[in-house]
């Protein structure tokens, strides 16, 4: 049974070639919207990689730029279809073509909306990732002289005062490293040497919020914002798909007619959903009990024959 058949006359054929054109140059443009995205992520996680402990999280740009750039190409071919879809002598050299491109748009469709869960999924190793950065931060604070921690002062200087925050958690992870225990702690935590103070209290720091909430608020902010814009290209990129293969089967059934200009029916698939799955099983199997019967021969007197040859 074919699935979500209609029916296109020459002119619904034209229009359809005509708006899908624009539809995959939106598409385009789309695209590398996802890829400056995925850039614009990946150079805010690097400017804090020294208080991250891993990387896990750059999974999700490194993604949106594979994705951004293969997307370009994709529905630059896709405006390239259409255009051909016009002409009944440039049109056939697709067919084969088209199998592919089809597969790969459904692939970027399902990496863009695995970019969307993992933006939350991941959340969790962010959050240790910058508690174990933080930690260290504050603990090697001091030790600018020595050979891959020359710029962590500044770096975790710099931290503080954009995101106004203090410490890890809060300002009391200062207090827990050893060199400002032993040159500070002494005057900080004495309140007889000044007048109505209690170091404990937290309004006398200038910040109250951790670092590590801060970038958290931060980073998540961004995901957040680019969770509703990334499922927008999603529905862009599977209108282009379910376009393009109506214009496909509808021109290809006008193309195998007598008269070209009849009408013809275009369709998603030429089967069920069920029976599709099934024979795309039977072609992959198909497949792969030919690569192990051309396998064979090789495996044993293929070899010595080919080595023969050589001898």
């Amino acid at each position: 049974m074919v699935l979500l058949k209609m029916k296109f006359t020459q002119q619904r054929r034209v229009r359809l070639a005509q708006g899908l054109w624009l539809l995959s140059w939106l598409a385009v443009m789309c695209g590398a919207f996802i890829f400056c995205l995925g850039v614009y992520i990946k150079i805010e996680l690097l400017r804090r990689a020294e208080v991250m402990d891993n990387t896990e999280i750059h999974v999700v740009p490194n993604i949106l730029m594979m994705v951004g750039l293969a997307s370009i190409g994709t529905n630059w071919v896709a405006t390239r279809v259409c255009q051909d879809s016009l002409d009944a002598s440039r049109f056939p050299r697709w067919k084969v073509l088209l199998l592919g491109w089809f597969a790969v748009a459904a692939l970027l469709c399902c990496l863009l909306i695995a970019v969307v869960v993992l933006s939350y999924a991941l959340q969790g190793r962010l959050e240790e990732s910058l508690k174990v950065g933080l930690r260290n931060g504050i603990r090697f604070y001091k030790d600018t002289d020595v050979p891959g921690r020359c710029f962590q002062k500044e770096t975790i200087d710099r931290l503080q005062m954009e995101f106004r925050c203090c410490g890890n958690t809060n300002f009391k992870d200062w207090f827990e490293v050893q060199w400002v225990m032993t040159y500070n702690t002494r005057h900080l935590t004495d309140n007889s040497a000044h007048y109505n103070y209690e170091y404990h209290s937290e309004e006398l720091n200038l910040y109250s919020r951790g670092c590590r909430q801060a970038l958290i608020d931060y980073y998540m902010g961004i995901m957040n914002s680019t969770g509703p814009g990334v499922l927008s290209v999603v529905l862009i990129q599977v209108s282009v798909l379910v376009s393009l293969r109506y214009l496909q089967t509808a021109v290809e059934a006008a193309m195998a007619s007598e008269n070209p200009e009849d009408d013809t029916d275009g369709y998603l698939l030429e089967k069920g959903v069920k029976e599709t799955i099934e024979d795309l099983k039977t072609n992959v199997l198909n497949l792969l009990k030919l690569a192990q019967v051309d396998a064979t021969p090789l495996a044993g007197g293929g070899i010595e024959h080919l080595l023969g040859l050589t001898c």
